[in-house]
């Protein structure tokens, strides 16, 4: 089996990629344009006769065809994905997560090739921290950035080609994701190398801001499941019960790496910071069969915090301009 999976050089992409050649003999073909957030070095262990790479943008027409006629499956991925950058500067959102999907889908109607289509939760905007409801499929959306929003409009553009055009498509929206290889601009690892780099860690405000954790090789492992028995058509919500607050999560981070539970501190809350997400994934886990294998939220963080510790190499480079960025915006 032939699998393109665009943004693979990327945090969860190519968590993908490693399962998928852990525990399939699938040949996995990556598309990446290797911005800020893909790193080639994190598909360097994996032999080249199951991996080809390709360093392109999945706006490009002609590539996007000539990669997809070529596979038996599709997994999108690649996106642009920092809520504070698209408030920064809207148009790369608009340019991948909405003219890119665009592009695919119209190569995989020409082409009759399976696609799966990767979303996130924040399409479905928050809930409120004493709100007993949890996000389902059928959660109207209500995105509250222009990040979620042009995932939001992904998301349709699927729906939509399914049934104009028969495209062979899923779509999953996940929950946060934790993990290896995952850029260290984003919560969990910034907060991690901060402490291995004697930094003190940031808190956006009061850090009751809820997430539902996922550990990124259950997201993947669902992705498989879908991809390989979800009804067409279909939306698939991804989640492992995992919800905690921010300031929940800083706490046991610190704990876990030897330092006091409180040696953190507050910066200024980001602009439309949402309160809190949490996933209802019975409908997966019901018609599927799947379920997750870090069910215990701290020993997959104490196994990330081990990666980042083992792995410096990976991420050191891009440490001191990550802080700089922050710094000059007081966070």
């Amino acid at each position: 089996m032939e699998i393109l999976v665009t943004g693979g050089a990327g945090f969860i992409g190519s968590n993908f990629v490693h399962y998928l050649i852990a525990n399939t003999d699938a040949h996995v073909t990556v598309l990446d344009a290797l911005t800020y957030a893909g790193n080639q070095k994190s598909l360097a262990s994996i032999a080249p006769e199951r991996l080809a790479f390709v360093h392109g943008n999945i706006c490009d027409v002609d590539l996007v065809n000539t990669l997809v006629e070529a596979s038996d499956a599709v997994v999108h991925f690649a996106a642009e994905s920092h809520n504070d950058n698209s408030l920064a500067n809207p148009r790369p959102f608009i340019d991948t997560n909405l003219v890119g999907t665009y592009t695919l889908l119209e190569a995989v109607r020409r082409s009759g090739v399976r696609y799966h289509h990767i979303s996130t939760d924040e399409v479905y905007g928050d809930l409120e921290l004493d709100d007993p409801q949890r996000f389902t499929e059928t959660t109207p959306y209500n995105p509250s950035s222009p990040y979620s929003a042009t995932k939001a409009g992904s998301d349709l553009l699927v729906r939509a080609w399914v049934r104009s055009f028969g495209v062979r498509a899923t779509i999953s929206n996940c929950s946060n994701n934790y993990g290896p290889y995952q850029h260290i601009e984003k919560f969990i690892p910034r907060q991690i190398t901060n402490v291995i780099c004697g930094l003190r860690p940031k808190l956006y405000g009061s850090g009751q801001n809820v997430r539902d954790w996922i550990h990124a090789t259950d997201h993947s492992s669902a992705v498989w499941q879908i991809l390989q028995n979800g009804r067409i058509g279909e939306t698939y919500l991804i989640g492992a019960d995992g919800e905690m607050s921010n300031r929940a999560v800083l706490s046991l981070i610190l704990t876990l790496m030897g330092q006091p539970a409180d040696a953190f501190d507050h910066v200024s809350d980001r602009p439309g910071h949402d309160m809190r997400y949490a996933i209802d994934s019975r409908h997966l886990r019901t018609q599927l069969g799947w379920a997750p294998s870090f069910s215990d939220f701290q020993s997959g963080l104490a196994a990330t915090i081990e990666w980042y510790r083992d792995n410096e190499d990976w991420w050191r480079s891009a440490k001191q301009a990550t802080e700089a960025f922050y710094a000059a915006r007081g966070q």
